[in-house]
């Protein structure tokens, strides 16, 4: 059976999504999302979950270099633990450091500057974070 993931570069202007497959350990970025201070409309979301009717959800958890939290941390999380109680579909947090900046050199080798829009690296950041998260095994 196809496990579908979607995942999430949570942001508090932008949050980044992705679809996943955990077939083929691959990742296709959707729209980003609005937020207004880490707050998304979650009409948004609920129509992305009935599209993709996804097993599982990925949030990347930002975490400082050394490991240590920072209060984007915390909202990363208060994000997750709102998608499982909306949705109850299991929700996992998964270290995203360096998912940015990997997003930034993928879009940049595919078009140069022009690809580096906001949404397109939050969105490919997810993809970044899922497959990250795929092949550490944890699917």
């Amino acid at each position: 059976m196809t496990q579908t993931v979607l995942a999430f570069d949570y942001g508090t202007k932008s949050i980044g999504v992705a679809i996943g497959q955990m077939v083929t350990y691959t990742a296709f970025p959707l729209q980003a999302l609005k937020a207004n201070d880490g707050i998304p409309n979650w009409d948004e979301i609920q129509r992305i979950y009935d599209e993709w009717q996804p097993d599982k959800v990925v949030v990347g958890l930002p975490l400082n270099m050394d490991g240590s939290e920072q209060e984007i941390t915390q909202r990363a999380k208060k994000f997750s633990n709102r998608l499982l109680g909306r949705f109850k579909i299991p929700v996992e947090l998964y270290d995203e450091r360096l998912s940015t900046v990997d997003a930034k050199s993928m879009l940049f080798e595919l078009g140069g500057y022009k690809k580096l829009s906001k949404g397109k690296v939050d969105s490919v950041s997810a993809c970044v974070i899922f497959q990250s998260w795929a092949e550490a095994g944890l699917g």
